[in-house]
C-alpha cells in the first residue's frame, strides 16, 4: 500500500474509542478508510457513536510519530526478512481470519507471507511444562512440519517454544503471532528464536510498533493463532490456562481442538483431559492429528508405532511407564533398594530418558 492509504489505515486503527467493531462498521458503511475519515461529523453519527465520532475529526497527537516508525520499519534495509503490512482487503489477508468473527484491520508481518495461505494447525500449551510435554511438543510439531503444515504458535515460553523449534526443525514453515509490537521481541529469553522464524518463518501482529507486552494483549493474540488455523492442539494444560482460552476460541470459530492426554496426578495433564471430556479430539500420534484434519498436502508422518523405543528391555523403564513416579512407588514395583534405583536414574536422567520433577517424581521421556 502507498503512504496516503497506510496512513488512512493507521490513523482508522490507532484512533482512540474507535475500536476493531466500530472501524470495521465505517469501513462498511464508507468503502475505505480514506472515505471513512474524509467523511463529515453528521455522517460518522449515522454510522457510529458520537465520542468516536468526534475522535475522528482530528488525528491523535502522536500520530504522525507512529506513522514515521511505521514507515522506517518498513524501509529498514539492515538485511531483516520482507517486513509489510496487510489490511483486511489485502489478498495476503489469512481466509481463516477473515471467517472468525473479529478480525484485525492490520496484520503486522516480517518474513514468509506465503505461508498465511498454507494450511495451519495452531500448537500451545504450558509455560510451565514438564519435560515430555517439552519433547511432545517439539516432536508433534517437527512431524506435522514434515507432512506439509504449518506450526502456529505464541512465541512463549515452554510449549509455544518447543512447536516453534519443532516446525524450523522439519524446515517447515511456523508462525509466531504475538502480543507486543514487532520491533519487540517477548519473552527477551525468546530473541534468538523470533529472529529465526522472521528468517525461515513468519512474525505476525496486530499491534502497532512499539506496543509493549501488557497483560490483556495476550488473549486477545490469542484469537488471532486459533483463527488462522484448522484446528489447535494443546500438549500440556492447567485448568487455568491461556492455552484452554485459546481451544474455547478455536471452537467459537468453528475449528477442530485436540488434545495429547497425560498423567492423572499432573496438574499439567487436567486441561487436556477436560477438553478430552468436553469432545476434543484425543491424540496419541501426529497421525492422529492428520485424520482428523485431513490435507491434499500433506504427507502422513511414520506411525509411532514405527518409532523404535529406546527403552526396551530395560526393566526400570518397563516399571516406570509415563507416569510420574515417586522414589517410593518404583521401589515397591520393582523391589530394588532406593539406593539402587537413585543410581539408576541418575544414568536415565544423563541419557536424557528420565526426568527428574520438583517434588522428588520422576518421568520416562517417550524419545523417537
Amino acid at each position: 500500500m502507498d503512504h496516503d492509504e497506510l496512513a488512512a489505515w493507521l490513523r482508522l486503527v490507532e484512533t482512540p474509542k474507535v475500536g476493531r467493531e466500530t472501524a470495521r462498521k465505517l469501513l462498511a458503511a464508507f468503502g475505505s478508510p480514506e472515505a471513512a475519515l474524509a467523511a463529515s461529523f453528521d455522517s460518522h453519527c449515522r454510522v457510529v457513536s458520537e465520542s468516536a465520532a468526534c475522535a475522528l475529526m482530528a488525528p491523535p497527537a502522536d500520530f504522525n510519530a507512529r506513522l514515521d516508525r511505521t514507515l522506517a520499519w518498513l524501509i529498514d534495509t539492515s538485511g531483516h526478512a520482507g517486513r509489510t503490512v496487510i489490511s483486511l482487503g489485502d489478498p495476503r489477508y489469512p481466509q481463516g481470519l477473515l471467517d472468525t468473527a473479529d478480525p484485525p484491520l492490520l496484520l503486522y508481518a516480517q518474513g514468509r507471507v506465503d505461508l498465511l495461505q498454507t494450511d495451519a494447525i495452531a500448537i500451545v500449551g504450558s509455560r510451565n511444562p514438564t519435560p515430555q510435554g517439552t519433547l511432545n511438543a517439539r516432536d508433534f510439531a517437527r512431524a506435522l512440519g514434515e507432512a506439509g503444515w504449518v506450526v502456529v504458535s505464541g512465541l512463549a515460553l515452554g510449549v509455544d517454544g518447543a512447536a516453534h523449534e519443532g516446525a524450523l526443525a522439519a524446515g517447515a514453515g511456523t508462525i509466531a503471532v504475538v502480543g507486543t509490537g514487532l520491533d519487540r521481541v517477548y519473552p527477551k529469553r525468546h530473541l534468538d528464536l523470533a529472529h529465526r522464524i522472521a528468517r525461515d518463518g513468519l512474525m505476525l501482529s496486530e499491534y502497532a510498533l512499539g506496543t509493549p507486552a501488557l497483560a490483556p494483549h495476550f488473549p486477545q493474540r490469542n484469537r488471532l493463532i486459533a483463527g488462522m488455523s484448522r484446528g489447535t492442539l494443546v500438549v500440556e494444560a492447567a485448568l487455568q490456562s491461556g492455552s484452554l482460552i485459546t481451544a474455547r476460541m478455536a471452537l467459537e470459530a468453528g475449528r477442530e481442538v485436540l488434545a495429547i492426554p497425560g498423567s492423572i496426578h499432573s496438574p499439567q495433564s487436567r486441561g487436556c483431559h477436560a477438553l478430552i471430556k468436553q469432545g476434543a479430539k484425543l491424540v496419541e500420534s501426529a497421525g492422529d492429528v492428520l485424520d482428523e484434519l485431513p490435507s491434499q498436502s500433506a504427507a502422513r508422518p511414520r506411525a509411532a508405532s514405527e518409532v523404535p523405543d529406546s527403552g526396551a528391555g530395560d526393566p526400570l523403564l518397563a516399571a516406570m511407564g509415563y507416569e510420574l513416579m515417586s522414589l517410593d512407588t518404583l521401589v515397591a514395583r520393582t523391589g530394588w533398594s532406593a539406593h539402587a534405583l537413585n543410581i539408576r536414574l541418575l544414568d536415565l536422567e544423563l541419557s536424557g530418558q528420565v526426568a527428574r520433577l520438583p517434588g522428588q517424581l520422576f518421568q520416562r521421556i517417550a524419545t523417537t
